[in-house]
This record gives structure tokens, C-alpha cells and sequence, in this order.
């Protein structure tokens, strides 16, 4: 079976964007000439094969490590503000 192209020309490359985008999910990177010189490269955002990850499934899995620590994210807060009364207020 033949290489599959992974360098486009740009005017190519506008004409068959789709395309262009459908390769470089499938097969990976794919570069935009211009002139004969490389550009730019179109790359998946998402790795071959996964779903790209919901915004809550982001959040759940960097909130997951503070839930299962001891950490308690008021206490640094409340901590900080007594530490540093502002600056000119006279509260006496």
C-alpha cells in the first residue's frame, strides 16, 4: 500500500480542508507548504482513538487529588488575609 501524503500545498490544502483535518486525526500531523517551504502543521488535539475530554471530565479529574488530601483550601485563604492587613485603612 502506498505512503499516505502528509504534506500539502497550501492552495491544496484549502481546497481540501476536511480532508486535511480528517488525515491528520487519523493518521497524524500533517503539513502545509508554502512556496515548497513547511509552515505549518495541522495536529489532532485529542490523541488517536481517545474522545476529546469534557469540561467536566477535566475538572473531576484535577479536583479528584485535592478531594482525597487532607488539604483544606479555605484555611490557606482565610490564613493569607489575616497575615496582610491592607494598606491605609485605619480600622480603630
Amino acid at each position: 500500500m502506498p505512503e499516505r501524503k502528509s504534506t500539502w500545498q497550501l492552495q491544496e490544502a484549502k481546497n481540501k480542508l476536511s480532508e486535511v483535518i480528517r488525515r491528520a486525526r487519523e493518521e497524524g500531523p500533517q503539513t502545509i507548504t508554502v512556496r515548497g517551504e513547511p509552515v505549518v502543521m495541522v495536529t489532532p488535539c485529542e490523541p488517536k482513538g481517545q474522545r476529546p475530554e469534557s469540561h467536566a471530565e477535566f475538572f473531576r479529574r484535577i479536583a479528584e487529588p485535592l478531594r482525597n488530601s487532607d488539604h483544606e483550601p479555605d484555611a490557606d485563604f482565610e490564613r493569607g488575609r489575616e497575615e496582610r492587613p491592607r494598606p491605609g485603612v485605619d480600622l480603630g
